[in-house]
């Protein structure tokens, strides 16, 4: 993998994602070749995916996803009832009392 300014946890994250993608394409009885051709890549595009190569594009990714028909996940990835860190900004920012207005 080439040196990138990516942050060490995204790329672990990376690498992962491609490793989980390479062993669903595998339990799914998918070859390398069936793979890329079905991606519109070369192997060796689909295997820097399957080794969590940032420089693949979103697409290839989004479409390896849609082909092992894990693409329901991808489109969840961000959503917003599943962000820890933004329900609880959310709780944070819950006033403790609530004042009623003067008149």
């Amino acid at each position: 993998m080439r040196q990138t300014s990516i942050p060490l946890p995204a790329q672990h994250a990376l690498r992962k994602l491609g490793r989980d993608l390479s062993l669903a394409r595998r339990k799914r009885g998918i070859s390398t070749s069936d793979m890329a051709a079905r991606l519109f890549v070369s192997r060796d595009t689909l295997w820097r995916l399957e080794r969590g190569d940032p420089g693949v594009s979103f697409g290839t990714v989004a479409t390896a996803a849609f082909i092992l028909r894990l693409h329901d996940r991808l489109a969840n990835l961000a959503s917003p009832g599943s962000d820890e860190l933004a329900l609880t900004l959310d709780e944070r920012r819950v006033p403790q009392r609530i004042r009623r207005p003067r008149s």
